[in-house]
This record gives C-alpha cells, sequence and structure tokens, in this order.
C-alpha cells in the first residue's frame, strides 16, 4: 500500500513538472500575441526576432525561461535588453496551470481553467501596458467559455454572462454622469461578459466583488505613491483577472465560509 501512495505521490510531482513544462511554453505563444497583437502584427509570421535589431531568433534562443536566464536578459547578437516580461509571462502560466493540475487533477475543469488563465493573461497584459481590450480576443474566448458551459452547467453560465453585462453596462452607464470620460470602458464590460462565461453567475459574483476590493485597495496604494494623485489612469482588467484566479481556486471555500456567516 505504501509503495503505491508512494507511486501516486511521484507520478502527481512528475505531472506536474509536465504541466509547468507546458505552461511556459504557453507562456512563451502569449507573450508572443501580448506583444504583436496591440502593433496589428501576424501572430505566425515573421519568425520570432529581436525588436531591437530585427535578427530572427534560433531554437536555442526561445526555450521559455531557460534562455532569458542563459542569455542575461540580453539579445544574443546585438546585446539589447530583454524585457522581464517574457519570463514572467512563462513563469506565471507554468505556476498556474501547475495549481490549476493539482487543484482539479485530470478533468474538464483543468481544460477549462488552462484555456480562461490563457485568456486572462492576454488581457491583463495588454490592458496593462496599451490600456486596449481586444475583442478579437475576448469573443472567442467567451464562446469557449459557453462551449463549456454546454458540458457543465449552462444555465449558470448564461446567467453569469448575463450578469457582467447587465451590472458592468449600468456601472459604465453611471460613471459616465458623474465623470466626463467615465469611470469604465468597453473593454472592461466584454473582459465581464468573458468572465461570466467561464466562471457562471455563482463564482461570477464572487470574483466582481473580489475584484473591486482588490482594484480598490491596489487603487489607494497607486494613488498614494503617485505624483499624479486621484488622476492616475488604472487599468481595471488586471485585478478583474486576479479576482478571477482567486475564485478558481478559492471560490468553494468562501462561498462556505459565507454560509456558515449564517
Amino acid at each position: 500500500m505504501e509503495n503505491v501512495l508512494l507511486l501516486f505521490d511521484r507520478l502527481k510531482v512528475f505531472f506536474a513538472f509536465v504541466f509547468f513544462i507546458f505552461g511556459a511554453v504557453i507562456g512563451s505563444f502569449l507573450n508572443v500575441v501580448i506583444y504583436r497583437l496591440p502593433r496589428h502584427e501576424s501572430l505566425i509570421f515573421p519568425q520570432s526576432h529581436c525588436p531591437k535589431c530585427g535578427h530572427k531568433l534560433s531554437t536555442l534562443d526561445l526555450v521559455p525561461i531557460v534562455s532569458y536566464i542563459a542569455l542575461k536578459g540580453k539579445c544574443r547578437y546585438c546585446g539589447a535588453k530583454i524585457s522581464p516580461i517574457y519570463p514572467i509571462v512563462e513563469s506565471l502560466t507554468g505556476i498556474l496551470f501547475v495549481l490549476t493540475y493539482l487543484k482539479f487533477g485530470f478533468s474538464l475543469l483543468t481544460l477549462k481553467y488552462i484555456i480562461f488563465i490563457s485568456f486572462l493573461i492576454i488581457v491583463s497584459f495588454i490592458d496593462l501596458f496599451e490600456g486596449v481590450v481586444f475583442d478579437s480576443v475576448v469573443i472567442p474566448a467567451t464562446i469557449i467559455g459557453l462551449v463549456f458551459g454546454i458540458f457543465t452547467n449552462f444555465k449558470d453560465t448564461i446567467f453569469g454572462i448575463v450578469f457582467y453585462a447587465v451590472l458592468f453596462f449600468l456601472i459604465i452607464v453611471i460613471s459616465k454622469l458623474f465623470y466626463k470620460e467615465g469611470g469604465m470602458g468597453e473593454g472592461d464590460l466584454t473582459s465581464g461578459i468573458m468572465i461570466g462565461a467561464f466562471l457562471g453567475f455563482e463564482f461570477g459574483i464572487i470574483a466582481f466583488i473580489l475584484s473591486f476590493v482588490i482594484g480598490a485597495v491596489a487603487g489607494i496604494f497607486i494613488m498614494l505613491i503617485s505624483k499624479k494623485g486621484g488622476k492616475t489612469e488604472i487599468p481595471f482588467v488586471p485585478y478583474m483577472a486576479i479576482a478571477s484566479l482567486l475564485t478558481i481556486f478559492f471560490g468553494n471555500y468562501i462561498v462556505a465560509f459565507y454560509l456558515n456567516l449564517f
């Protein structure tokens, strides 16, 4: 019996490692999307190249995380510094894939959530650096979330989409009455709809509340350390993404904690 348990633990560690490698590779592709999409470049052509000197990168230059460390964060050909965002995205994706596997094992939920996490990383980093959300990302993501809903709980999925669509629409309309530029944009709305499609209604509510709590705390901190004060523009999608991740991994515990209060 002990040998069986030991074998099971070793297999779990092995598959966790596999998920990390897989996640890092996916993260490498996400970097391409994050960099090229705002620049309206093809995601396939041209081949990966240094953004400074334009030299095509070899396979050895593209090994996730390892290449960045081996090259000491510099281009092999021109010596230009490579943004640390690349290994950060690769590592983050790998870690989140591992956590998803450890939480849900080999299941439909694991597949659903690693796809969802990939979209969250794309929209978050693009919104963080470019301040824009692309429909070409969130619309396909929403459709995929709907498809998964067919095999899980389609009614809950629809309610999740409607919840985010109606609530964010109202927030946008109301915020524009008090602020000329508006407090939220259409990108927040479409990202919310995507989140609703993947998380559904119950978990969608949790993510919605958490996003505003996280956003408020982070917003206050940023305004305190920023010279612009209250005029600082803060992308909201990254906070929605963080809230969604917390809901994926801790949603059941949050619901149980809330129910135990009554």
